[in-house]
């Protein structure tokens, strides 16, 4: 019943295709440079690579183990339970403990040693040194099609997972995907499991370097790989928006050098905290930092001067998580530029590749901020101490020409000076001269002058004693003339006002007494119309009583004294009203007002 594993070939070689390359070489194929082909090196299982082996090459022991898995009817009739026959009767059937420890030989004799299988980790635990694990399969879509329970027992662990941290950087934790040597094991109280007892680095590496190929050729191929770092990196920093796992220890170093240019004013940080690994950590970073930019703009009007994305150190697959296509995504349609500090040196992430700047450690952020500001310090300092010395020698220089310009003007002005002290004494001196000879010529002018005015005045005495008397007589002779004409004009105008004003009286009373007859007889024709509309009105009123009133539909209201009631504000309550129709007479009692 025992089937031995028939041990794989040396090198058997495979024929892959140019597009399956990366798969055959992630399960541990080889490149053989002489032959040119892909093989499998000796000591693995050929059942991973089962679609690339050549017609009619073996698969090890899993097909003999198909064939020569125990039927039922030997199960019932000769189970073996520890080198023992059970013999039970068939009709009863058989015992649990017997079935189960069949499964348990058959599952033995079938996988005498480990296969190299893929698994993914979803659980992990460890206890006294052993390594328990849930391990599943997914397909392309995520839905799980296969899981088991894994263990690694002490012995193991020790020899191999310190070897597959050092080679991988990485530590076994859930979402991390293994190529591992399993053995199947089926235990009637503990069920079904696979121990494992070697795991391949490479496969793990290709695994982690493959996702992030992925994503890389994708974002390439929309154009946008290099969209974050082709913006200008930030001239000056005054306000940066910082994302990290809050608490972190790189968070921490960062804050030791940024809270240092926040105490001096020199520039401000404002954090947001989101998860950083495990399931749905790369969604959390872009809800988080989706918010904090839409809560920014709301208050402060403009965007950040950057965006800083920082977690300390850990495990290759811890910052794994960071390799997502959305994440990267985010960052190459941000229109700020990204600065990322995550891990160490040795660590990149798509996050990295993506982002406008890359830091090996968030510390290294902080300090790169700190440095632009100090260069932009230092440049500052270095225009200001150029405008400085070029102020100090644009003045030197001034002083200087003006000291020139001043001993100039002074030396020019004392030459004008003397030179018009000179002048002046000359012209003093002339004037002087002029002046003397103008009073001597006005004098002897002023002489002759004065017995020209004394002739003419004499001259004009005379012939006005001659002139006037005969010009009184010419005024007095037009004054009379003119005295006789005014009356006689006077006269004249009073006789033509008094003719006027004759035939205007008489024109007057002519129109009055037409204006009188007219009055007259439109009062008659008025006073005649007047008449005839008083009559025919009285007529009217006195073919209006109250009978034809009555037998219009109305109805005649009295009092118990048989005077008219008109108004409801003359009646009271319980009052005996007569109502008349023109058919007859009611009597009423007036009930409360309404």
């Amino acid at each position: 019943m025992s089937v031995m594993q028939n041990p794989p070939v040396a090198q058997t070689y495979l024929t892959v295709s140019i597009k399956d390359k990366d798969a055959a070489k992630a399960l541990g194929a080889r490149w053989d440079g002489v032959q040119r082909q892909w093989y499998v090196p000796e000591g693995r299982e050929l059942t991973p690579f089962t679609q690339w082996l050549p017609a009619g090459a073996g698969t090890g022991s899993l097909c003999a183990s198909v064939s020569k898995a125990p039927s039922r009817a030997n199960l019932q009739d000769d189970i073996p339970t520890g080198g023992t026959q059970l013999a039970l009767p068939a009709k009863n059937g058989v015992s649990l403990s017997s079935l189960l420890a069949g499964v348990s030989q058959a599952v033995a004799q079938t996988y005498g040693a480990g296969v190299w299988t893929l698994v993914e980790v979803v659980e992990l635990r460890s206890n006294g040194g052993h390594v328990f694990m849930g391990v599943s399969e997914r397909d392309a879509t995520g839905a799980v099609l296969a899981k088991t329970s894994a263990v690694i027992w002490q012995s193991a662990a020790n020899a191999i997972l310190p070897e597959f941290e050092r080679a991988t950087g990485a530590q076994l934790a859930p979402g991390i995907k293994l190529l591992v040597r399993a053995r199947p094991v089926f235990k009637a109280l503990h069920g079904f499991s696979i121990e494992i007892d070697a795991i391949d680095p490479q496969y793990t590496l290709g695994d982690l370097e493959a996702k992030k190929r992925e994503i890389r050729e994708r974002l390439q191929s929309e154009g946008v790989y290099t969209a974050n770092k082709q913006l200008h990196p930030p001239w000056d920093f005054n306000t940066v928006l910082v994302v990290a796992p809050e608490g972190g220890a790189g968070l921490g170093d960062f804050q030791a050098e940024a809270n240092r240019l926040e105490q001096f004013g020199v520039c401000r940080f404002t954090y947001v905290y989101s998860r950083f690994q495990g399931e749905g950590a790369a969604k959390d970073i872009c809800d988080a930092l989706q918010a904090a930019m839409d809560t920014w703009l709301c208050s402060q009007g403009q965007p950040p001067d950057a965006v800083v994305i920082i977690r300390g150190g850990g495990a290759v697959n811890d910052l794994a998580w960071l390799n997502d296509y959305d994440l990267a995504r985010y960052v190459c349609d941000l229109n700020i530029a990204v600065l990322t500090g995550i891990g160490h040196e040795r660590d990149n992430t798509v996050l990295d590749e993506v982002a406008n700047t890359r830091y090996d450690t968030p510390s290294k952020v902080a300090a790169g901020i700190e440095q632009v500001i100090s260069r932009r310090t230092a440049e500052a300092k270095a225009y200001f101490d150029g405008i400085h010395n070029r102020a100090l020698q644009m003045v030197q220089a001034v002083k200087a020409q003006t000291v020139a310009m001043e001993s100039s003007v002074r030396a020019e002005g004392l030459r004008h000076l003397s030179q018009g002290r000179l002048e002046s004494s000359e012209m003093m001196n002339g004037i002087h001269l002029d002046a003397m000879q103008a009073a001597r010529s006005a004098s002897e002018s002023s002489r002759d002058t004065l017995q020209g005015v004394k002739a003419a005045a004499v001259a004009q005495l005379a012939d006005a004693k001659r002139e006037v008397p005969l010009a009184w007589g010419q005024i007095t002779l037009g004054t009379g003339h003119a005295v006789q004409s005014a009356h006689a004009l006077a006269a004249v105008l009073v006789d033509g006002v008094l003719d006027l004003t004759g035939r205007g009286v008489a024109h007057a009373m002519t129109l009055t007494e037409s204006a009188m007859d007219s009055v007259g007889t439109s009062s008659r024709q008025n006073l005649r119309e007047s008449k005839e509309r008083s009559e025919a009105l009285i007529r009217e009123i006195a073919g209006q009583g109250p009978d034809k009133t009555l037998k219009r539909g109305f109805a005649l209201v009295r009092s118990q004294d048989g005077k008219p009631v008109t108004r409801a504000v003359h009646t009271t309550t319980g009052s005996a009203l007569e109502i008349e129709f023109s058919d007859g007479m009611v009597r009423a009692i007036t009930d409360k007002h309404i």
